[in-house]
């Protein structure tokens, strides 16, 4: 199957909290939309990892994406190295996405940065001919393959972004795969310990942030994404 994006998360609803109205509208547009999840959030404070696997699914049916997996890496204690690089490697080949979207360059949990870094390097390192791979379910070796685009979202820190899409009449549906995360956000009658995530400001802040960047370019719900590289455009008419 090859994708038009293909989404990393860190950790099952990184991926939902950071770009999850824009693989809403893409999906709707009629794009194929794949989720790769690096870990199963097993460290997390609240649920586990098993209620975290129902969770991502549920996500996933939500958003329409046409498949997501998770690379089971340690949540935590994973780093960019060659193993964990050659088994993305394995996965961008495999499903040959035109853009890659992934974690915050830069945030509070010490995993987003580093899984920013390890899928952006795994994308360009998947484009070079010497580095051999090959997939359980795939016939040989597996061809070159580099997306055209990697962007990432924006988590806990109000990072600037360099590109702002327009997201209205999709952020319910967001929202709808966010609270699909039912362990982990706000819940009055929840019994476990209390986190940065679990408090109503902070699911409030979802929105509120969707609603501050929309009103920045002019329309009502926006996401942004950090690049970088230049992103790069034929005519000046090409931007709103």
């Amino acid at each position: 199957m090859k994708l038009d994006i293909l989404a990393f998360g860190a950790h099952p609803d990184d991926v939902e909290l950071g770009c999850g109205a824009v693989l809403a509208k893409e999906v709707a547009r009629g794009k194929k939309v794949g989720i790769i999840d690096l870990t199963r959030g097993e460290l997390g404070t609240r649920g586990t990892a098993e209620t975290r696997d129902e969770e991502s699914q549920d996500a996933a049916r939500i958003l329409g994406v046409a498949m997501r997996t998770n690379m089971e890496f340690a949540d935590g204690f994973f780093i960019n190295d060659k193993e964990h690089q050659i088994e993305l490697i394995k996965m961008i080949r495999k499903y040959k996405p035109e853009i890659v979207i992934c974690n915050a360059i830069e945030d509070r949990h010490i995993d987003h940065g580093k899984g920013s870094s390890l899928v952006s390097d795994a994308c360009f390192l998947s484009g070079l001919l010497k580095i051999d791979t090959k997939c359980e379910d795939y016939d040989g070796y597996q061809d070159p393959w580099r997306p055209k685009a990697v962007y990432h979202y924006i988590q806990w820190k109000n990072l600037e972004p360099d590109v702002v899409v327009d997201v209205t009449g999709y952020l319910d549906t967001k929202m709808e795969a966010v609270l699909a995360y039912k362990t982990q956000f706000y819940d009055p009658k929840s019994n476990e310990p209390e986190t940065p995530i679990s408090s109503k400001n902070f699911t409030d802040s979802v929105t509120y942030r969707a609603r501050d960047l929309g009103r920045l370019i002019g329309v009502e719900h926006a996401e942004g994404f950090t690049v970088e590289r230049y992103p790069a455009v034929n005519s000046l008419f090409d931007l709103k």
